[in-house]
């Protein structure tokens, strides 16, 4: 018994690919939080596509492809935090009429690229096994910036994401706060890459918070439990994707499913089950 948890680690790939798991499910779920609530749950799929042009153009320019998926994903941040300001324009909307236009602009840029089959694929479906140790160094390095970030705004970030009018009465940089946050959701997106690849990143923002936010009403609890779930997640899919040879992006996502299907079926005073043994009995027809 104890083999099966210590043979894998057994090799230095898995170790450096458990920490930066671990790192990213943390993150990602801590930020997601803010993603549920404010019901932003599109905007991580639309920014972890919209890196692509990024990514291409870093490649075609033989530049450092991280630096160029931060770049892409806090300009369209920001874009999406400026078009919807304005109030002329709706948050989902802005989102869909980005997200479209630079999935599709990523997709022209790659198809002129001959090799972009071999080079790119990481990018769109991860390699966290890959994972080299200035890679650790940098996604812990990020992760820090965004939590202590977080950490130091929470009051304001929370007034401003459940009350805006409090908000506009303690005159609170409104605007600058909300793109602050968009910044740091772009830069959750981005670290995790390496781990679960674009098309799995709005997964990891979503599904921990969701399953901590049936077991919560609080949003610091929120976070504590969206954390812990991403980091066993994490865990638990690497080790299921060392044992069944598949991919571990995929398998960690899929363990956070499952969490979350736990959750809404036992959670308690929310889940079916609970809801379903305490049911007030039917009212006696009356004559």
């Amino acid at each position: 018994m104890i083999q099966i948890f210590t043979e894998p680690l057994a090799y230095g790939f898995m170790q450096r690919g458990m920490l930066a798991a671990v790192m990213v499910g943390i993150l990602c779920a801590v930020v997601g939080c803010y993603v549920v609530l404010r019901g932003m749950a599109y905007l991580g799929d639309a920014i972890s596509h919209a890196i692509l042009p990024g990514v291409a153009i870093a490649y075609v320019l033989k530049g450092d492809i991280l630096v160029g998926a931060l770049v892409a994903a806090i300009l369209v941040a920001l874009a999406i935090g400026f078009f919807t300001q304005r109030g002329n324009i709706k948050e989902d909307t802005a989102i869909g009429i980005l997200f479209a236009a630079t999935l599709s602009l990523g997709i022209a840029i790659i198809s002129t690229i001959k090799t972009y089959a071999l080079d790119l694929t990481h990018i769109l479906f991860g390699n966290v096994l890959g994972a080299s140790d200035t890679d650790l160094v940098l996604i812990a390095i990020l992760s820090v910036i965004v939590l202590v970030t977080l950490l130091a705004l929470y009051k304001e970030l929370l007034v401003v994401s459940f009350d805006p009018v409090l908000a506009a009465t303690l005159r609170l940089p409104t605007n600058l706060l909300i793109n602050i946050l968009l910044i740091l959701i772009a830069l959750a997106v981005v670290i995790s890459l390496q781990t679960v690849g674009v098309g799995l990143v709005a997964a990891m923002l979503v599904t921990p918070a969701a399953t901590a936010n049936l077991l919560t009403r609080r949003l610091p609890t929120m976070m504590l439990i969206a954390g812990m779930l991403g980091a066993l997640a994490s865990i638990i899919g690497l080790y299921l994707s060392y044992y069944l040879n598949i991919a571990s992006g995929a398998v960690i996502v899929l363990t956070t499913t499952v969490f979350f299907f736990i959750a809404y079926v036992f959670a308690p005073a929310r889940g079916i089950f609970w809801n379903l043994r305490h049911r007030p009995p039917h009212a006696a027809p009356t004559r």
